[in-house]
């Protein structure tokens, strides 16, 4: 939002204004709202064209009426020529993808039927102009199109069936025939977080890859052809340089969550056959790229380790084909590949895409690595893992992709105070960047919006820990604020420079806000992250009490009014902080944890490995026990409100603040549970937009009646006593 971009040593490029918007003083801005969301336009799933001269992205935007997210595709050009322009007129349209002429876009539309949202078919339009004409028409949609490298046919994945592209016919004598909603489960993971309704899985369709014919002006849509079948699925699929063969990744091992993580790249000839396994290690693959001369493959590979870690630091791996041994590029480079920070402001509907990308001659890869509260892009030697920085800054490299030759690189760039930009990136050496959207600006003109100290505090065993201090508008070191101690979950995530707008709306309410990345986090190393393996919570909490320590020592926060808040994981060290101490005056426990033992037995995935907890609960109860807040909830003295999403099956509700807000019900504590119907764990980040707006109302409503004595906040929500 604000222009931060020449401190960062990025020259910023354009020779137009959004909106034709004037810049206000620093003394005329105001303070963030957090109704300010409605006006956010955020970037995603950036796809620069094969020549470099244009990128195709997806702009999503707030209907503040609606309560929706909408989407369309626009086209930018990479000189800076002209501002952006609307290519798409859908609602509903993402995941843009050029043809390799840079002549067409496939991209995917979710049409509308009787007011509803349905399956996603995809859609073939022409750079010259004209109206998106379909491609494919399939009951369960497609999605992640792929175009193969003659351009003749486009791969996409779908979990319909073949049987139910014909209809069978009804006579009109007969009735129709009964259909059960009854559901037999036989697999232990059988609930997702975010699948719409229910939440069930159809573990009987699984997602599939097909391919179709790209339809000639004027015909109508070919018929499309499955190429994979049977019990996995398959996913990340890609076209061999070559047209022959499509690539894709599947975990094919039957309940396999009674094993170490662990997925394998297989092939499948263009026109279906038996796939066959190319490319496997002692774990998962992920992103990955064939080099232009389709010799070799580079991937993003994660070793689960022997034994089985809590967390595991994913790498650059580089193998020869067909048949070469996997190479670890990046094995003694100690941070994350394809690392990333978490923030609330991510786009809520698009892709972010991070493949690696080969350089034409084939003697370098380009990735995305999470450092200590950043992510940028590195170039690194394909015979060496030497690393060369192509962006360097506080930022966030959010998602990027290059055009045929690799000389440019369209990303999503974030930081503390930009929300998420369009740039291209030269990979030129003496070349800048250049910025091509400018949609929040002119809102980030009219904004007062302080960027964070960047501290480093030494924790009780003398372990190093990073976080940040963000201050309110017109600070005044003279003056003692109220503080907030923010909590990441994940629990190996990582805080850092990308925008976060829950934590600019509370220093904009006057307070001090504490984030920091205790051990556990993830960019920071594979044994810092994997420190919590069996002790979580545990150190982590003294980490975080170290923080609120060091910033006391500052002189400015009221140690009479601390607050402290978090989610999914960081619910738990809420729940967990406020049966360890007393210091904090009010808490927010969102989408949380309260009890390990309840959490074993609801969650949408299975903790049946030893990666957390070394046995099941029913086996080892006290260790269950142990680390579950619900055994101290006698503790706590802190009043407590509970965020909860009633379609949140990531951290059930009924494993986390239900079972506490009861607890401290029956001792008469003071709680409240706010619940968000038809939310997922994914609220705070892609939620209804009125309902991302009423939980930041009623986090620093909680905060403002127990830390300023307000009965009621300014955006009009009180508690009773």
């Amino acid at each position: 939002m604000r222009r931060h971009l020449i401190a960062l040593g990025i020259l910023a490029v354009a020779g137009w204004t959004a909106n034709g918007a004037l810049s206000v003083t620093a003394a005329e801005r105001r303070a963030i709202t957090e109704k300010d969301l409605f006006a956010f336009v955020w970037v995603a799933d950036p796809q620069i064209s094969p020549d470099g001269s244009r990128v195709a992205f997806v702009r999503v935007t707030a209907d503040q009426k609606k309560d929706q997210y909408d989407t369309a595709i626009w086209i930018a050009p990479t000189d800076g020529s002209e501002p952006p322009r609307a290519f798409t007129g859908g609602q509903r349209d993402t995941s843009p993808r050029w043809s390799p002429d840079g002549r067409h876009l496939v991209f995917a539309r979710a049409p509308e039927k009787d007011g509803r949202p349905q399956p996603p078919q995809l859609y073939l339009i022409a750079m010259g102009g004209g109206e998106p004409r379909a491609v494919n028409d399939l009951p369960k949609g497609a999605a992640n199109p792929v175009w193969s490298p003659d351009g003749k046919t486009i791969a996409f994945s779908s979990s319909t069936r073949p049987d139910e592209l014909t209809p069978k016919p009804v006579a009109k004598s007969e009735e129709t025939p009964h259909q059960s909603d009854v559901r037999v489960i036989t697999q232990a993971a059988y609930r997702a977080n975010g699948v719409a309704g229910s939440g069930f899985v159809d573990n009987d369709r699984p997602g599939q890859i097909w391919t179709v014919a790209v339809p000639a002006s004027g015909a109508p849509p070919a018929a499309p052809k499955r190429l994979t079948s049977g019990e996995f699925s398959a996913s990340n699929h890609r076209w061999s340089t070559d047209g022959t063969r499509i690539f894709f990744v599947s975990d094919r091992r039957r309940e396999s969550y009674y094993y170490a993580n662990d997925s394998d790249l297989y092939e499948v000839p263009k026109d279906g056959g038996e796939p066959s396994r190319i490319v496997s290690i002692e774990g998962t693959i992920g992103a990955y790229a064939q080099s232009s001369d389709g010799k070799r493959l580079a991937f993003v590979g994660t070793l689960h380790g022997e034994p089985e870690r809590s967390y595991s630091q994913a790498d650059l791996w580089v193998v020869d084909l067909p048949g070469g041994t996997p190479r670890n590029l990046t094995a003694t480079y100690d941070f994350d590949v394809n690392g990333s920070v978490g923030g609330d402001q991510r786009s809520p509907r698009g892709q972010i895409p991070a493949e690696p990308v080969w350089t034409p001659d084939g003697h370098n890869i380009i990735v995305k690595v999470g450092e200590q509260g950043n992510a940028n892009l590195v170039q690194v030697d394909a015979a060496s893992g030497q690393m060369t920085p192509l962006t360097k800054g506080n930022q966030e490299i959010m998602g990027f992709t290059a055009d045929a030759g690799a000389a440019r690189i369209a990303v999503v760039r974030s930081t503390a105070t930009v929300i998420g930009d369009l740039e291209v990136v030269p990979t030129s050496t003496g070349s800048s960047p250049r910025k091509l959207t400018t949609f929040n600006d002119a809102l980030g003109d009219q904004l007062n919006m302080p960027e964070p100290e960047e501290i480093w505090y030494t924790s009780f065993d003398g372990k190093k820990i990073q976080g940040w201090i963000l201050k309110p508008p017109g600070f005044s070191p003279s003056t003692k604020y109220p503080l907030i101690l923010e909590i990441h979950g994940g629990p190996h995530t990582a805080y850092g420079n990308t925008f976060t707008h829950e934590f600019q709306w509370m220093a904009a309410k006057g307070y001090v806000v504490l984030y920091t990345n205790p051990r556990g986090s993830s960019n920071y190393g594979q044994e810092f992250g994997n420190s919590i393996q069996f002790a979580y919570p545990g150190d982590d909490y003294k980490d975080l009490m170290a923080g609120v320590d060091d910033i006391l020592k500052r002189g400015y926060v009221d140690e009479s009014r601390l607050g402290v808040t978090g989610g999914s994981g960081g619910g738990l060290l809420t729940n967990w902080v406020v049966t360890q101490t007393t210091r904090f005056k009010a808490a927010v426990s969102q989408r949380d944890i309260s009890d390990w033992s309840n959490f074993w037995y609801t969650a949408d995935f299975t903790l049946f490995t030893p990666t957390w907890f070394h046995k099941a609960p029913f086996e080892d109860p006290a260790e269950f026990a142990k680390r579950s807040p619900i055994t101290y909830v006698n503790r706590i003295q802190t009043p407590l409100m509970f965020i909860l999403g009633d379609e949140d099956y990531r951290t059930p509700p009924g494993a986390g603040g239900e079972d506490l807000f009861r607890a401290l019900k029956y001792l008469k504590r003071q709680t409240v549970m706010v619940r968000f119907p038809g939310e997922n764990h994914e609220l705070s980040r892609s939620g209804k937009p009125w309902h991302r707006v009423e939980r930041l109302e009623h986090i620093v409503g909680w905060f403002d009646k127990w830390l300023s004595g307000e009965k009621q906040s300014s955006s009009g929500i009180g508690y009773q006593r």
